[in-house]
């Protein structure tokens, strides 16, 4: 079912939102959590149906917030509310609600959100792109517990985790970490089956890739190596070495969807590693809604100080210089 509210209020649509459940017969709430999605028109689309895929995992409100950008002063002067509903097999497992702001109302987005959200349920807010710089300053972002931010869609997605860094506050999370979860598991599972100390690092990826830049963060957080940072063709991140005296430990993955990974005294192994989707990512945050404290012990590492702790690694590596040879002694003299 699908219902369209022109200049209406909260109020209207959680009325409107009552009647349709008791018209397609279920009356009860079965949602777990409120996820609101501020985007642009541009993004909706794409970010609702990543959002209607990961409700089948997590059913919940999705509340849709879209800032129309008033051509004219008049206006902007005047604040206008649209809103389109959808509920049943319109809106997968939960209920969808996604509102059009005009005008002064852009300004006031949490007045029209808040009468929305479902009653003693988690609220997770998710910006697609266009993050605020400080997540839970943001008048939306106080409203929820967990805060979802994707640095890959920033236009300097490096500058992008300095920011995340700078104001971070418990809650808060990214996309780009998330994708990392797999090389994480990989890793961590192939450290406890050998026992090597690690001495450095490698990760190899894309130029401008934040899960590139997390990943190796959280190798130098973890092992106290210094980690070099180096660029290839992609996809996304290619490959991951750790040195160590008895060998390397690697974990390649040329094609985007299955990788080898390569360890001291062990057969070659397929493993499958393959690039996920927005709404598996999405999915994946949802299930957690506790602050994640490895997240924030590696964004806080820095990208400048990973490229310094690379950096005598790579003088130590570097062949000594050939030794200048010695001057000759001056010829002495011959008596007179």
């Amino acid at each position: 079912m699908k219902i369209d509210l022109t200049e209406t209020t909260s109020s209207k649509i959680n009325a409107a939102l009552v009647q349709a459940r008791r018209d397609i017969g279920t009356p009860a709430i079965g949602m777990v959590l409120t996820l609101v999605i501020v985007t642009d028109e541009e993004n909706a689309y794409d970010a609702l149906k990543s959002a209607n895929d990961a409700s089948h995992e997590h059913p919940s409100r999705i509340i849709v917030v879209v800032k129309r950008v008033s051509r004219s002063p008049r206006s902007r002067r005047e604040a206008r509310l649209d809103a389109e509903l959808r509920v049943g097999a319109d809106s997968g497992t939960g209920e969808t609600v996604v509102l059009r702001l005009h005008g002064e109302l852009v300004n006031h987005a949490q007045s029209v959100v808040l009468p929305l959200l479902l009653p003693d349920a988690p609220v997770v807010l998710w910006w697609p792109q266009g993050a605020p710089a400080d997540l839970a300053g943001d008048p939306l972002g106080a409203l929820a517990q967990r805060r979802i931010t994707d640095t890959s869609s920033a236009e300097h997605p490096i500058g992008a985790l300095a920011t995340r860094a700078a104001a971070y506050a418990p809650g808060d999370t990214d996309l780009s970490w998330t994708r990392i979860t797999p090389w994480r598991s990989m890793l961590a599972a192939a450290l406890d089956q050998q026992t090597v100390k690690v001495v450095s690092a490698t990760v190899e990826g894309e130029d401008e890739n934040p899960s590139c830049e997390l990943l190796a963060m959280w190798l130098a957080d973890r092992l106290g190596v210094p980690v070099e940072r180096t660029l290839s063709g992609g996809p996304g991140l290619t490959a991951v070495r750790l040195v160590s005296k008895d060998g390397e430990i690697v974990l390649d993955r040329a094609d985007g969807a299955l990788a080898t990974l390569c360890m001291p005294g062990q057969p070659d192994r397929a493993v499958a590693l393959k690039r996920r989707d927005t709404a598996e990512l999405l999915a994946e945050e949802l299930r957690r809604l506790d602050p994640d404290n490895t997240y924030e012990a590696s964004l806080k590492f820095g990208v400048a100080r990973l490229a310094e702790s690379a950096a005598p690694a790579a003088k130590a590596e570097a062949p000594a210089a050939p030794a200048k040879p010695a001057p000759k002694p001056a010829k002495k003299a011959a008596a007179k």
